[in-house]
């Protein structure tokens, strides 16, 4: 029996979601309450906000949500931008704005995300990270409430969240698009959920595909449903005349992708099953409509087929409307930045794709290494970006270039690629040809996608001004560009102090009431460790099914950062037709190496306090 923690008092700069009320702990008393440390440019952040979304419903009278918004990015830190994202995600419980990261040292997370759940009393029961917890969460709020009913602790009834008014704009929070051939723009205009047709000015609404509201229903242009949509890829004519739709849109929040009809504004599912991928990795081609997908972000006909910016999984994948196969691309689901050959390499979070005019390389922007990479020739190659910590406004030869965060790149004849650099608020361009950045556009609202018109012209979805902007010409001349230099950040957080030599990696995995351990398709956990810079660790760099592991750390290097990932899979004990589910976490723990450090890094993936 450990003894029982209480609750480290919630503070922060200020609250959102509670019409200007400051909540304390002592508000919450009586309710179940998951403190859920999140950062909005964190894929596995927002699927634990959509596998939140049915417990709050199911439980509306009892549990209190908490969004801990703990930054990772300079721009995450900002007031209104935070304010945005939580209207852009449809977060619907209070948010408490922790930009120095203060909540996130007091409750010890040491990954985003991280959740913590505290009993009617005041007492933190257990701690997870990562996501896939939402059947353990099930089943420890049902312990909860039959504990404190009985002790008569709990109390029923409404929680301090406040919607906020959404304001009257044409689109809301608009991810990504594509130009028609008649010159007109689709767009898929993610907070609402739909898809809409604008006219050449790129401001007239010529219809909309989808009803508005949050859903996955194929149908027609009026009743069909999407969830959060980015990524549109037009097929070529004869592949669409053979798949018998016209034009491929990533469902993002869905996990699908779904065909258009664009003569009709009809929708079809021709990907995904619905269900998030928790799987294992192979490259073999799969059934398309029987496989899972992750967080679709972006699309783009490469090598005569679709490529998927499956950001939820921080791979490629590719889907073959003629065949109807789908399969894994490029990256290992790892989290960090590694070149190499396609199935080896490590991407961090894709989210735009664009192809070179001559069809030879792929763009990819590779958003949480702040890095745009390419693929040619089977090989994954980084030309811009230094890693998942550091990052900036840095314009000059791309080796010491830093972007922010960039969701959408686009090829130029020239052979270079615009870049949406979407936490800078900049549009950048990289030049392979003397391999520089420069600055071609400042003072934008988080632009998530570029397009290039049949006329030359490039339009900029700027997302978190709620429209498509225009580039001024003269832009992309060499008289348009400008020289930045500066600011450099690197992501700063605590680091641990290990002592060199011999340390013992554990990741604490206890699993949900009611779950045991499943290695029905193979271990039951996995593990997979590796450093940057790699001469960190002289021993346990690599890939095993054990959940603890000697390292051996390096005393020549004083600091650097572990990158760990992490998944246990478990299913419901001692019931007929088990249900399976699986949990996973990358962490980038930040290390320095010192005299008397601790010898032993624990890393919490699902913890329960026996008190």
């Amino acid at each position: 029996m450990s003894a029982r923690v209480r609750a480290p008092e919630l503070r922060g700069r200020a609250w959102l979601n509670t019409g200007g009320r400051r909540l304390t702990l002592a508000d919450l008393r009586g309710k179940i309450v998951i403190a859920d440390f999140w950062t909005f440019c964190c894929i596995n952040c927002l699927h634990v906000l959509d596998e939140l979304r049915p417990l709050e419903q199911k439980y509306a009278d009892v549990l209190v949500v908490i969004g801990v918004h703990s930054p990772k990015f300079e721009h995450e830190k900002d007031a209104d931008a935070l304010a945005a994202a939580v209207e852009r995600y449809g977060v619907h419980h209070p948010v408490l704005d922790d930009p120095e990261l203060d909540m996130w040292q007091q409750y010890a997370a040491r990954a985003w995300p991280t959740l913590a759940v505290i009993d009617p009393e005041g007492y933190v029961v257990a701690t997870m990270a990562g996501e896939g917890h939402a059947d353990g969460l099930a089943r420890l709020i049902d312990d909860l409430i039959a504990t404190h009913e009985a002790k008569g602790t709990l109390h029923r009834g409404d929680g301090p969240y406040v919607p906020v008014t959404e304001p009257e704009t044409t689109l809301r929070f608009p991810g990504k698009a594509v130009a028609l051939p008649d010159g007109g723009l689709l767009v898929s205009d993610s907070a609402r959920h739909r898809l809409v047709e604008l006219a050449a000015d790129a401001e007239t609404v010529v219809r909309t595909i989808g009803t508005g509201e949050r859903g996955r229903t194929d149908g027609g242009a009026g009743a069909a449903t999407f969830s959060e949509p980015q990524g549109l890829c037009p097929l070529p004519p004869h592949v669409a005349e053979v798949a018998g739709y016209d034009l491929v849109v990533a469902d993002t929040v869905n996990h699908l992708l779904r065909g258009v009809r664009l003569a009709t504004g009809e929708v079809l599912t021709v990907a995904g099953t619905g269900r998030q991928w928790r799987s294992t990795v192979d490259d073999h081609a799969h059934d398309a409509r029987s496989v899972d997908l992750s967080s679709p972000w972006d699309l783009a006909w490469y090598d005569d087929k679709i490529v998927i910016a499956m950001a939820g999984i921080h791979q490629l994948w590719w889907f073959d409307p003629i065949k109807r196969t789908a399969g894994m691309y490029a990256g290992t689901t790892v989290e960090a930045l590694r070149d190499g050959p396609l199935a080896e390499a490590w991407l961090a979070q894709p989210s735009g794709l664009a192809v070179s005019t001559d069809g030879s390389r792929l763009w990819v922007a590779d958003s949480e290494t702040s890095a745009i990479r390419y693929v040619e020739n089977g090989v994954l190659g980084t030309a811009v970006g230094q890693g998942l910590f550091d990052f900036g406004h840095v314009d000059g030869p791309a080796a010491q270039a830093l972007l922010q965060h960039p969701l959408g790149v686009c090829a130029l004849p020239d052979g270079s690629v615009l870049i949406a650099d979407t936490y800078n608020g900049a549009v950048r361009r990289y030049d392979p040809a003397d391999d520089r950045v420069a600055t071609v556009a400042a003072g934008l609202a988080e632009p998530s996608d570029l397009v290039l018109t049949a006329d030359g012209a490039v339009l900029v979805v700027e997302s978190a001004a709620h429209r498509i902007t225009r580039l001024a010409p003269g832009a992309l001349s060499a008289a348009g560009a400008e020289t930045v230099d500066g600011p450099r950040h690197r992501t700063e957080r605590r680091p641990t102090e290990l002592s060199a030599g011999e340390v013992v990696l554990d990741v604490v995995f206890t699993p949900a009431p009611g779950q045991k351990l499943d290695d029905t398709f193979g271990p039951s956990t996995r593990l997979v460790v590796s450093a940057s810079p790699p001469e960190l660790l002289v021993e346990g760099a690599g890939t095993g099914t054990e959940l603890s592991r000697r390292l051996v750390i390096d005393g020549s290097v004083p600091d650097g950062v572990l990158q760990v990932t992490a998944q246990a899979a478990t299913c419901d004990a001692d019931v007929e037709h088990a249900a399976c589910h699986l949990t996973r976490q990358d962490w980038g723990v930040p290390v320095r190496v010192v005299d008397g450090g601790v010898g032993r890094l624990p890393l919490v993936l699902r913890g329960m306090d026996a008190g």
